[in-house]
């Protein structure tokens, strides 16, 4: 740093002003920061014609939509080759799979099934009295597509074809599970029971 020695050759470059016995030293800015300050400009102006006049390229919004759509069109091929699989389908019986079930209906499900599935807002699924069908592939249905007048949301989407499965597979565990004080059957006609039932 200059200390205003008068045979100091950097004198000529002192400012008038000072604080505190401290002098500025007018020192020229490094050639390659001024490069790159100058580069900076030449990037926005090009970004800004590029983008904001000429609408050449994508603004994040719409690049943002068009990487949603993709996904989109990604998850709705799965979920459709798993449909189309449905009539096959069997419950999992790995525990690995149960505990992903059991961990993804405590998130979804038990707000309106109760954490032991005994019935809150939605049907108890413990009895042998289902509403939309007693079989496996049928409750893997109504999770896909769910009941929307009477407000059960469709799960497509939201869980993966995996999750489906773990989830429904948890589900079918759970008949005969005798949860204490079920909902009353909201179905008439008694499912079949025995190993029939869900196959």
């Amino acid at each position: 740093m200059n200390n205003g020695n008068p045979g100091n050759p950097d004198n000529a470059k002192l400012l008038e002003h000072e604080a505190d016995g401290i002098k500025e030293l007018d020192n020229l800015l490094p050639g390659w920061w001024v490069w790159l300050f100058n580069l900076s400009i030449v990037f926005a102006v090009f970004y800004m014609v590029y983008y904001h006049v000429l609408h050449a390229g994508d603004l994040q919004a719409a690049e943002y939509t068009k990487e949603w759509q993709r996904g989109e069109e990604i998850k709705s091929a799965a979920i459709a080759k798993f449909e189309s699989g449905l009539a096959t389908l069997t419950p999992a019986t790995n525990q690995v799979v149960l505990g992903e079930g059991h961990r993804l209906f405590l998130t979804y499900c038990a707000p309106c099934h109760r954490p032991d599935a005994g019935g809150l807002v939605g049907p108890n699924l413990c009895d042998d009295y289902w509403i939309h069908g007693s079989n496996y592939v049928d409750n893997v249905k109504t999770i896909i597509n769910g009941v929307p007048a009477k407000g059960m949301l469709t799960w497509r989407g939201v869980l993966n074809p995996d999750q489906i499965k773990a989830v429904s597979s948890y589900i079918y565990t759970l008949r005969g599970s005798n949860p204490k004080n079920p909902k009353p059957p909201e179905n008439t006609v008694q499912a079949p029971t025995g190993p029939s039932a869900f196959e």
